[in-house]
């Protein structure tokens, strides 16, 4: 049995698409139709089964894995608390694993020791996201406004 406090992951192709889309299509519906619901949804099971009572968060979060899972994307699952390996951590950013050591030594990214094996706080790598990308969005706009400035852009 596998362990739900572990990192999960579904391959890209492995779930059929269209039966992907039509469920997210359902919860969407389901979620729109009933903006002001209560913060737990109900969902009728078959069989003669009780009915399931999730979370309403729960259901917009997996209405979201069933949308990329429909355009054949692969999903993974990640615990806030969890921690990554280097090379976890290098694949979630899109760099090399010698780029991440790199960002580690600086200072960029917190990490911690384990032995000879660094470790890295999932919420520190979405910190890290977050920071990057206000840094690209302000040299984007630095780069605009001098295009602007030089007459660059009529």
């Amino acid at each position: 049995m596998p362990s739900f406090a572990s990192l999960g992951s579904v391959r890209p192709g492995a779930v059929d698409a269209d039966v992907a889309a039509r469920a997210s299509r359902r919860i969407r519906d389901y979620l729109a139709s009933h903006p002001e619901a209560p913060e737990v949804v109900e969902i009728e099971m078959e069989h003669g089964e009780p009915t399931l009572v999730l979370p309403r968060q729960a259901v917009v979060m997996f209405a979201q894995i069933l949308t990329h899972l429909a355009e054949g994307e692969g999903v993974s699952v990640i615990p806030s608390h969890a921690e990554l390996t280097t090379q976890q951590a290098a694949h979630m950013l899109n760099v090399s694993r010698p780029f991440l050591i790199g960002l580690l030594d600086s200072g960029e990214i917190p990490h911690r020791k384990v032995g000879r094996h660094r470790r890295v706080k999932f919420t520190d790598l979405q910190a890290y996201l977050r920071r990057d990308d206000a840094k690209r969005r302000e040299v984007a706009d630095e780069l605009s406004a001098l295009s602007q400035e030089l007459g660059l852009y009529e």
